[in-house]
């Protein structure tokens, strides 16, 4: 056989190629290949594929952005990089600048990276990462009014993450729609198409994490409530609650997202424990934490009146300010303004209302949930307060919140403060984790993602790259990519989420605004590795 390596055979000169000196020897240089030819490697000999799964038996994640302005340069530039290293794609995420062509870029991922690697390609508001060629590190939002002449460019930046999770088994599921099915019923078959999945794969109904990615033209409240619901307390939920994406599922069945009968509101990435995992294999852990961005101002209200106009997707609110009368929309604006005083012209506003409704999946027992959910402040006149979306009633209590820089820096250094005493507990084999039990273990972060809302960035902090630096600070070798979003999924374990009180545990909060969710992957090695 004619290698590289010039001619082999199975002379018992090849064999004596293959003693512990020169295996140690071969070890070293296959490491040092890039991910083609490495694939390519794997496939010469039974001993060179033994000496590759040994190189390759950790889980990695690799992750690049570029920002030239030609998408098929920029494309190269961060394939290129992520395949630079040996690495078997189980799963990849891309995101582009707002004018990028969705369906130009989908068939050369797959051409890459293969058509069975699950991948969801999105477009969004701006991007984070490490450059391809230069390896610093950027925040980078893309700017509205440069998009104004069709004749430009619009494409401004990519970033491409793709993972090797040996012990987890990665899909594409999403929620597909015909104009004749009503949500309720779609949303119901997504979260048991992501139960029957764990299930087939792990034996659980929950996975042990969900990166989605909703539809920005559909209301995402109902469906993050749902899997909320459905979902182990276990499961961290994370992801961007509206933008335009592509998708392909290693299910052919369910890769009819382009079908003309067929809409798509959101995609889910779904990553589960792999019951046939082999042996000597580690355990993979998602953490999420939550920088919030906005603050409560004013006293509790009770919604009296509620309206909602089909047209232009707002409510109609009239309420009574506890302890008060009922008030129009202009004279509770008024009180928030006079509280906010100088804070007014620089704040977005919301009201956060405590919602506490019957939920089931399918034919199940129906449960009750407790959630707070955020609805923007459009205006208010002397009848109503309009506020964006649907889903209030009257009687449930809601307080209002604005965009706060002061409280959105606090809690990245609280963030940072997590991350940094995970670092600690890490590198004193001292963590202890789902999978593990009471036992403690070496782990290592893998990487990580950053979900932030479109809202920050240099012009709402004063400074560059703050949401970023919790991660980068305390892993600074550590691969990370972000996106920047229009409400940021996050759903964790409460001590990482902003969650301080007994109270505010209990009212289950997984969709946000003005905040920057963060996910960070971490291995915990087997006995096996040590």
């Amino acid at each position: 056989m004619s290698t590289l390596f010039g001619n082999l055979s199975s002379s018992s000169s090849s064999k004596n190629m293959f003693g512990p000196m020169n295996e140690d020897l071969l070890q070293n240089i296959l490491s040092r290949l890039p991910a083609k030819s490495f694939a390519s490697a794997a496939c010469v000999t039974n001993s060179w594929n033994k000496v590759c799964s040994r190189i390759l038996r950790r889980p990695k994640i690799a992750s690049a952005v570029s920002l030239k302005s030609s998408l098929h340069i920029a494309m190269q530039e961060v394939i290129d990089k992520v395949l630079s290293e040996p690495i078997r794609p189980h799963f990849a995420i891309a995101n582009v600048g707002p004018g990028s062509c969705l369906k130009n870029i989908l068939p050369l991922l797959l051409k890459t990276l293969g058509s069975q690697t699950p991948i969801i390609l999105s477009t969004v508001s701006g991007i984070m990462g490490r450059d391809a060629l230069t390896d610093e590190f950027r925040e980078v939002m893309f700017r509205r009014d440069e998009y104004i002449n069709d004749d430009v460019d619009l494409h401004a930046g990519i970033v491409l993450t793709i993972g090797f999770v040996p012990g987890l088994k990665v899909d594409v599921i999403p929620i597909l729609r015909t104009a004749m099915v009503p949500q309720v019923s779609v949303i119901d078959q997504f979260v048991m198409d992501i139960r029957n999945y764990s299930i087939s794969v792990s034996g659980c109904t929950s996975p042990i994490g969900i990166i989605m990615f909703g539809d920005q033209g559909v209301d995402q409240r109902n469906i993050i409530e749902k899997l909320d619901y459905a979902m182990s307390r276990e499961t961290v939920i994370v992801g961007d609650e509206g933008s335009h994406f592509l998708y392909r599922s290693r299910n052919d069945l369910r890769n009819v997202g382009e079908s003309p009968k067929h809409y798509v509101d959101a995609v889910a990435l779904v990553f589960a424990s792999d019951r046939d995992k082999p042996q000597g294999t580690g355990e993979i852990q998602f953490h999420v934490a939550l920088s919030k961005g906005v603050s409560a101002v004013g006293p509790r209200h009770k919604a009296v009146s509620v309206r909602t106009n089909n047209s232009d997707y707002v409510t109609w609110i009239t309420a009574r300010r506890e302890g008060g009368q009922v008030l129009d929309g202009q004279q509770i604006l008024n009180n928030i303004y006079d509280e906010l005083e100088n804070h007014v012209a620089s704040s977005e506003l919301y009201i956060g209302v405590t919602k506490r409704r019957k939920c089931s999946i399918g034919s199940e027992k129906t449960g009750r949930i407790t959630s707070l959910a955020f609805h923007g402040v459009a205006r208010g006149d002397e009848e109503y307060l309009y506020v964006d979306g649907y889903g209030i009633k009257s009687g449930d209590y809601f307080r209002f919140y604005h965009s706060d820089p002061n409280s959105a820096m606090a809690a990245c250094q609280n963030v940072s403060v997590h991350l940094r005493n995970l670092k600690l507990n890490s590198s004193k084999n001292c963590l202890h984790t789902r999978g593990v039990g009471d036992k403690v273990d070496r782990k290592e972060v893998l990487g990580g993602f950053i979900f932030s809302c479109c809202g920050r960035g240099d012009s709402f902090f004063g400074r560059v790259n703050v949401d970023s630096s919790p991660f980068v600070e305390n892993f600074p070798e550590a691969p990370l990519a972000g996106i920047n979003c229009a409400g940021e999924i996050g759903r964790g374990s409460s001590c990482l989420m902003g969650q301080e009180s007994q109270e505010e545990s209990s009212v289950r909060c997984c969709l946000h605004y003005y905040s920057t969710v963060y996910l960070l992957m971490s291995y915990t090695s087997a006995s096996s590795e040590r």
